[in-house]
């Protein structure tokens, strides 16, 4: 086992002897780099300053007593924050085989589970199995680290061949790269495979994703169905079968496929924030109370914990009439939490809401205020806290203050929101007068990208020139102007650097929207003959 000696390993417990233990099991593998943490917290701050081979991780890190996370509440924060590479290994070890929270941790796929107690010999073999199939993946991972995802599903191609063992895994990692990619009709065509071999969950699961992000939700919904009767256990098929019926706009049934989920696996905090929000749009504040209340109790100890999640909670518990206890919620957020423009918008979007509860609109105005202030400071808040303060000002008639919430929503490209809905929000507020007002605005910034994306171009920089028009399209998307400029833009990165798939797709999409404005229009048809062109340049032609 001398290549063991250069692995090193992060052992997370709190209790001395166990990791005394296990530092001798580990020496038996003839491993000696071993370094320690005895919380969820100290793991973190490891986790971001090196990178470890493998990670041993208790189960119950002291959360019973109330000073910190479990294991698997850690193990969701280091996926969902990239704090571990995909080729890290991540065991967990447990004497608690209570049903829920196997699930909860299996769920989020580490790399094992072991159940104490276990032998060095136990131990030692969890360990080989693990370096053996990383190896065999490492090649193709590592591609998917450098962004190189054609030639990562390349590789995946050819191992699935050569490995045939690991087979099925590549295939999997093959359409979740398309994903990424956004070929949602790939993936589905792998996934069908795998599932005409064998039926296995995942690839059911997949198979729905796929179907649900092609806006194909009634197939996605019967396709979950079938996947939760055959395997309860599938806790995913869950989130997102809630999901198609938050889709359909049918946030009860969501709400009780969610309920279902929870009382499966109670543990997962990201699912226990989607119940919360998903009964408050249900009209449930007793539901969303509940959830909200163990989302923050179990994110208390987290390295990222959410300000917004108090604020939800607030918004709940105001709902259900009880200001004294949101009142309660807001102090705690104000004591447990540092000063920061995201922590500063959320405090005065809670006392907005308490002070509305308690009929006081002047302390609630001067709140939204400074909600506004502390917003425009701000990264990182969501998509749902700031539409939810573009609606509170307009209820307090802040017109200015909505629209410059608004504006910085539209201009976040992480935020997902169109302008289209954007302008809807107003729409539905029956302000059609700031909704056109913000949509000149957004035109004279996509005249302004347009100018920009002019210059990267004579410069030669393609690819920038090509992000700045679809920056343009995103402001303005029923502009013909930009239109017709971003499917030249995207027809002469492709003649320069390659035929790319979404791209092609876009530029495609673009010149459908123009046939549909002005089918006469002069650049239409040189347009639709370069793209021809460059299909048939690339091979792509059907």
């Amino acid at each position: 086992m001398q290549e063991n000696s250069n692995l090193s390993v992060l052992v997370i417990d709190p209790n001395p002897g166990m990791r005394s233990n296990l530092q001798n099991m580990l020496n038996a593998s003839s491993i000696s780099k071993v370094e320690y943490a005895v919380n969820s917290g100290t793991a973190i701050r490891q986790l971001t300053r090196r990178a470890y081979d493998i990670i041993l991780c208790e189960y119950d890190l002291g959360s019973s007593a109330g000073d910190g996370q479990d294991g698997q509440q850690l193990l969701e924060d280091l996926r969902h924050h990239r704090l571990i590479a995909p080729w890290a290994i991540f065991i967990m070890l447990t004497s608690e085989a209570v049903h829920g929270k196997v699930v909860s941790a299996a769920e989020l796929t580490p790399t094992d589970y072991v159940l104490k107690p276990f032998t060095a010999e136990t131990l030692g073999a969890r360990i080989t199995r693990a370096l053996e199939r990383r190896a065999v993946f490492l090649p193709t991972w590592q591609l998917v680290a450098q962004n190189n995802l054609r030639e990562a599903i390349r590789s995946a191609a050819a191992a699935e061949l050569t490995h045939t063992r690991h087979a099925l895994e590549f295939a999997r990692l093959r359409a979740e790269l398309h994903v990424q990619l956004k070929e949602h009709g790939e993936a589905e065509q792998i996934y069908r495979k795998v599932i005409a071999y064998k039926p296995l969950g995942w690839a059911g699961l997949g198979l729905a994703r796929a179907l649900f992000a092609q806006g194909r939700i009634d197939e996605a919904r019967e396709t979950l169905q079938a996947l939760i009767a055959a395997n309860p256990q599938l806790m995913g098929a869950y989130d997102l079968l809630a999901r198609c019926h938050e889709a359909a706009g049918a946030h009860a049934q969501a709400q009780k496929i969610l309920e279902e989920a929870v009382g499966l696996s109670p543990h997962l905090v990201r699912r226990l924030r989607k119940l919360g929000e998903v009964a408050l749009e249900a009209g449930d504040p007793g539901v969303a109370e509940k959830s909200f209340k163990a989302v923050v109790t179990k994110a208390r100890y987290s390295e990222f914990r959410d300000p917004e999640d108090h604020v939800k909670l607030v918004k709940a518990l105001v709902k259900r009439g009880d200001v004294l206890q949101a009142t309660g919620v807001v102090r705690d957020l104000e004591r447990s939490l540092r000063a920061s423009p995201e922590v500063d918008a959320c405090l005065a979007i809670a006392h907005a809401a308490v002070h509305d509860a308690a009929g006081n609109r002047q302390a609630a105005v001067n709140d939204l205020h400074t909600a506004v202030t502390a917003v425009r400071a701000s990264s990182g808040l969501s998509l749902a806290l700031r539409v939810g303060l573009v609606r509170s000002c307009l209820d307090h008639r802040l017109d200015g203050q909505a629209q410059e919430v608004m504006m910085t929503v539209v201009n976040d490209p992480a935020a997902g929101m169109t302008t289209q809905n954007a302008l809807q929000i107003f729409a539905d507020a029956g302000r059609r007068d700031l909704a056109d007002g913000m949509g000149q605005q957004l035109k004279a910034q996509a005249q302004i990208l347009l100018g920009v994306a002019d210059e990267k171009r004579n410069m030669g920089d393609v690819r920038g020139a090509v992000q700045t028009l679809l920056e343009a399209l995103r402001m303005a998307p029923g502009n013909l102007q930009v239109m017709i400029a971003v499917a030249g833009g995207v027809l002469r990165q492709i003649n320069e650097l390659g035929w790319d798939h979404p791209l092609g797709e876009l530029c495609f999409t673009q010149l459908e929207h123009i046939r549909a404005i002005d089918a006469q229009h002069p650049r239409l048809g040189p347009l639709t003959d370069e793209y021809m062109a460059m299909r048939r340049k690339y091979g792509i032609s059907s």
